[in-house]
């Protein structure tokens, strides 16, 4: 195990005047407070976890839970959770973490990039047998990129989801595209496997997919904010889409009972089918991009 980096050594070695700071955020964890030509932002060394990001002259772009814990060992529920190196439950051991150890591990800072008008972080961890970079830039988009290299002599396999919760005003009047012909699975519905139709995603109910072999652009189309949301993506062969809807948010403790109104998850991932298995001292990349545009 590593010694986690106190704030103090954090501000000592990366901050840079009126841009980085490194601060006790909520439950005292270190936080990252970013602040660039384009955008504020925020992230924690807890679970590697982004939970602002705001491009100048937006609304915020994440939604982050009034309710969530921030704590050692719980993940913050809201903006962008790190699933790795499983998706959702452990497939054998009902006492792992569901989405595995990534989102409620301290990870460390290795380095920090300030561009001309952005500003890149650079999380690392190791989950045996795996060794994960996480490079994050703030800047006019966020841009998300999850490495992991097999430190094993023998091949391994995982999955793993940049679990972004999007800020929206109103989750029933919102529309998905871009997943148009993809096959998914239904996990409201016993895990069927189904195929999306030309017509938008719109949330009627809990709405819970993992859309397969997809490495489609999608568009988050918000009419009350009249704004678009874009999610590009490489290394990514899954797309969750997600709402709980009303029962499934009041079941949940760190999830307020209506702020399922307020949040849509799209994953960019590899899940399920299309987890991915690496040779020894291979290294797999999975890149997610957010941009906003006024309608």
């Amino acid at each position: 195990m590593h010694t986690p980096q106190t704030i103090d050594q954090l501000n000592e070695q990366f901050a840079i005047p009126n841009t980085l700071i490194f601060d006790p955020g909520e439950g005292g964890l270190a936080r990252a407070v970013i602040t660039t030509p384009h955008c504020t932002a925020s992230i924690y060394l807890h679970g590697a976890h982004i939970t602002a990001f705001q491009p100048t002259g937006h609304q915020p772009i994440l939604f982050v839970s009034a309710s969530s814990q921030y704590q050692k060992g719980k993940a913050i529920r809201g903006g962008v959770p790190v699933c790795f190196p499983w998706f959702g439950p452990h497939p054998t051991d009902t006492s792992a973490p569901s989405h595995g150890p990534a989102r409620i591990s301290t990870w460390s800072l290795s380095s920090v990039d300030q561009q001309h008008e952005s500003l890149t972080l650079t999380l690392s961890a190791t989950f045996d047998p795996y060794r994960v970079q996480y490079r994050v830039t703030f800047g006019k988009n966020l841009t998300m990129s999850l490495s992991a290299q097999n430190t094993s002599d023998s091949p391994a396999t995982f999955e793993a989801a940049l679990h972004t919760y999007l800020a929206v005003a109103d989750a029933k009047q919102i529309k998905i595209t871009g997943l148009t012909g993809a096959d998914y699975l239904d996990k409201v519905d016993n895990q069927k496997r189904k195929t999306q139709t030309d017509s938008p995603i719109r949330f009627q109910g809990e709405t819970d997919r993992v859309y397969l072999d997809t490495q489609s652009t999608c568009i988050l189309t918000d009419p009350i904010l009249a704004r678009r949301i874009t999610i590009d993506k490489s290394g990514s062969s899954s797309t969750v889409i997600w709402n709980p809807w009303i029962d499934k948010a009041r079941a949940m403790g760190d999830f307020g009972n209506n702020e399922w109104l307020n949040m849509a998850c799209i994953e960019t991932a590899n899940a399920g089918p299309n987890a991915v298995t690496l040779a020894p001292d291979n290294t797999h990349e999975m890149t997610a991009t957010i941009t906003v545009t006024n309608l």
